[in-house]
């Protein structure tokens, strides 16, 4: 102890070396004092917050939440320390503090921010978390605590009290609004979308103007992330979902059902009345057997009223090979099995067209997967294409150059001369 004493009374001897030993000191005692609590407490926290419930919740071991916070420990012995020392000039003391509470400032921020990821990330892992994203509103909250930082950072560098500058911030508003204008629209937007369900992470939505249609893999408060079915991302600022319209093809995958709209196009030339041999040929069909049966009944009844110079074939009601088809088409869809019979099912005929006459197959499967209700749909029509020559009817298609050719060789067969 006297060796000591004596060293001290020698140092104050050299004032200006004894503020340097001090400063070199508290920077040496700081170094320490991070690396204790980094290397030994942080490690230890984080290896017991991994044992434990809330990390299965939560990815805060995983986040550098504490190890932010764990810096503001060498700063706050920077700016104690600084002032005990005496021979300090006061203008370093001031800037030394005055930094290192900035400092401080930005790395609980920091911290907050981070705190807030895991949040998000805790929330996300959540079954409904789809349904009600809150990566939008985590935005926010980190956009109000940085302005915060900002402020109080601005008024420890400056050493005024930050009131000063929030008395400020009302001669500024329109310029931080105009700033800040498609942040303000974004925030508007999230919370529509949010309040009024219109879309959730996984939905797949259509936006034809933008080149979207695919799923929605992400919400943000600026943008909304949709892969494409070709697998490229784009990009949708989030105020568009409330300025353009969209397709959320969502209730299709909730009813459980998907839509079959498709129509066969008939050679209006082939459609005709069934004589009795084509009625004959048809009774073959058991789909059509009741047809049959009801529809000749209910017209033999209609042509009997007609007065005996009515009966003639004009005037009479007769089967036509069409109708026929339409109502074994119904009947061919009312007994598949891959079709949803508790939805809306029919077979109808559209108006004519130049291309011929729509026959028109209105009906749901039952998934909503693409590659099946792909290979239902592409079975479904093999069949009516296939079965159509036996109802005499021909499918429309324009002439291709196969047919002109088969068209032109009678004619060319015909012009040759005749040898012998």
């Amino acid at each position: 102890m006297d060796a000591l004493l004596n060293l001290f009374a020698q140092l104050e001897q050299y004032p200006k070396l004894t503020m340097w030993l001090a400063l070199t000191a508290l920077i040496l005692f700081a170094w320490l004092a991070n690396w204790v609590v980094k290397r030994i407490l942080v490690r230890g926290i984080y290896k017991l917050l991994r044992t434990t419930a809330l990390n299965r919740h939560s990815s805060i071991a995983d986040s550098p939440f504490i190890a932010r916070l764990a810096n503001i420990v060498p700063a706050v012995i920077l700016s104690v320390g600084i002032g005990l020392i005496s021979e300090v000039p006061t203008m370093l003391v001031t800037v030394v503090q005055n930094v290192t509470s900035a400092f401080i400032v930005l790395t609980i921020a920091l911290a907050i921010s981070n705190l807030l990821t895991v949040v998000n990330t805790a929330y996300n892992k959540r079954p409904d978390a789809h349904l009600k994203p809150v990566k939008g509103y985590i935005q926010v909250v980190k956009i109000v605590v940085f302005a915060i930082a900002t402020i109080l950072m601005v008024a420890s560098l400056i050493d005024r009290s930050p009131l000063i500058l929030l008395s400020g911030l009302g001669a500024m508003a329109a310029v931080l609004m105009l700033i800040f204008q498609d942040t303000l629209l974004s925030l508007v937007a999230s919370v529509q979308i949010s309040s009024n369900d219109l879309i959730r992470v996984g939905d797949w939505i259509e936006m034809s103007q933008l080149e979207a249609d695919g799923d929605v893999v992400d919400i943000a408060l600026h943008t909304v992330k949709v892969q494409n079915w070709d697998k490229t991302i784009t990009v949708i600022p989030t105020k568009r979902f409330l300025s353009d319209p969209f397709k959320n093809w969502r209730g299709m995958k909730e009813s459980g059902g998907r839509r079959i709209k498709r129509s066969l196009l008939i050679d209006q030339q082939s459609v005709h009345f069934l004589s009795r041999e084509e009625r004959q040929k048809l009774n073959r069909f058991n789909l059509l057997g009741n047809y049959l049966k009801d529809k000749q009944t209910e017209i033999d009844d209609w042509n009997q009223k007609l007065e005996d110079i009515g009966k003639e074939a004009v005037n009479t009601r007769r089967l036509t090979n069409v109708g026929s088809f339409r109502a074994y088409v119904s009947q061919y869809l009312q007994h598949h099995p891959k079709l949803r019979q508790d939805l809306t099912l029919m077979c109808r005929q559209l108006a004519p067209t130049a291309d011929g006459l729509p026959i028109e197959v209105y009906c749901f499967t039952n998934t909503t997967e693409w590659v099946q209700f792909e290979s239902i749909a592409s079975d479904i029509f093999d069949h009516l294409l296939a079965i159509l020559p036996e109802f005499g009817l021909r499918v429309f298609q324009h002439p291709s150059g196969m047919d002109m050719r088969e068209l032109r060789l009678p004619l060319q067969s015909d012009a040759s001369p005749n040898k012998g």
